[in-house]
């Protein structure tokens, strides 16, 4: 029964200056051992190929000079399982035969040398020392790339759990800052009687209309997180004006008009994206394509995109919903009348795309319908 023993530390490995001698022939291989030994080396011997792997399943060897001819298993199908094996062996190929064929082959498949019986003392000595040194750079090296991996593998680790934690810190932050700024638009909202599915719808329409128009994902999910802050400005108008049920009186409409300009002045100044993207749209969703809007007078393009969009979700979703003031106009009803205004009130080709989706459009109304309504109704 073979004792088999843990397996040895690389630098165990490195230290070690035990010779395994795998040779038929006792002469040789007793000599070779008493050679070694009086150099400082330990060596044991093995008779075949059998024997030798015996004793390296027993204990680890830094060097094996075996012999090519044995009977039963060659020298060199054991070199070639040995090498396989026990990597961190070393071997040197000893035989009668000088053959230039053979020696190529041995050391193609391994061997850090080849020696040819009968030898001198001085060449066996020196061989070995050289398949020692070559043995103990190749370990360290190899002992350094595996350094190096475990240290590439751990920092590598880190930085993945290091980034989960920031994309996971972000995404919070990213959903607080969105709740935040949802919570503050529908406090404005509630002051108008408006429902907190406003926000959502408004915003989604914003988005959809934004990407349908071709602009970038990440200006699309700024336009859809900062839209709900469009009617911001309304916390400064004061209810009697804000809460009236009929039409505005000249007066009137000149105070309800400056909740845009109310709500750029609260949102402006950030160096927060998603404010000023807020900011601008809050100051311009009220502009008309024609020049007639409030509060500049802005004209055509030179009204921002992100406000020519959010006038077109913001109307739609004012007539498609009920109001104090109104009942929910239809599907088609609420076309008609936007129709009505394109290219006055509205930016025409923002809104052919926006007709355009309408199917999206509906989903989104149905997805968030108001409590008390039915949903979108086309018109029969």
């Amino acid at each position: 029964m073979t004792l088999l023993l843990d397996r040895p530390s690389q630098q165990t490995l490195l230290e070690l200056k035990r010779i395994l001698i795998v040779d038929d022939e006792e002469p040789i291989r007793r000599l070779l051992g008493y050679m070694l030994q009086t150099h400082g080396y330990e060596t044991v011997l093995a008779s075949d190929a059998r024997d030798a792997r015996v004793k390296l399943e027993e204990q680890p060897f830094a060097l094996m000079l075996c012999d090519v001819n044995m009977p039963g298993e060659s020298g060199m199908d054991l070199v070639r399982n040995i090498l396989s094996q026990y990597p961190s062996t070393a071997v040197i190929m000893v035989t009668g035969l000088d053959s230039s064929v053979l020696a190529n082959a041995a050391l193609d498949i391994g061997a850090f040398g080849y020696i040819v019986k009968p030898f001198e003392s001085n060449e066996v000595l020196i061989d070995v020392a050289n398949a020692l040194r070559r043995r103990r750079l190749e370990m360290e090296n190899r002992l350094q790339r595996e350094n190096l991996e475990d240290i590439v593998r751990t920092r590598t680790m880190a930085l993945q759990q290091a980034l989960e934690w920031l994309e996971r810190s972000e995404k919070e932050l990213r959903l607080s800052r969105e709740e935040t700024i949802q919570r503050l638009a529908i406090a404005a909202e509630y002051r108008d009687g408006a429902t907190a599915q406003h926000i959502h719808r408004m915003s989604h329409y914003c988005e959809l209309l934004a990407r349908k128009y071709g602009l970038s994902a990440e200006r699309c999910e700024l336009i859809r997180t900062a839209s709900p802050m469009h009617d911001i400005g309304k916390i400064g108008t004061p209810d009697h004006v804000l809460l009236k049920p009929g039409k505005f009186t000249p007066e009137e409409f000149d105070v309800i008009s400056q909740h845009a300009e109310i709500g750029y002045r609260i949102l402006d100044g950030s160096d927060a994206e998603i404010l000023k993207v807020a900011a601008l749209i809050a100051w311009t969703h009220h502009e008309r394509w024609d020049g007639n809007g409030y509060p500049r007078k802005l004209k055509g393009e030179t009204i921002p995109i992100e406000g020519r969009i959010a006038a077109i979700a913001d109307a739609f979703d004012a007539l498609t919903t009920q109001r104090v003031y109104k009942p929910a106009f239809t599907l088609d009803h609420a076309v008609e009348l936007m129709s009505k205004h394109r290219g006055e009130h509205f930016d025409p080709e923002l809104l052919d795309i926006f007709f355009a989706s309408m199917d999206d459009i509906k989903r989104i109304h149905d997805r968030y319908a108001d409590p008390s309504s039915p949903g979108i109704v086309p018109e029969s």
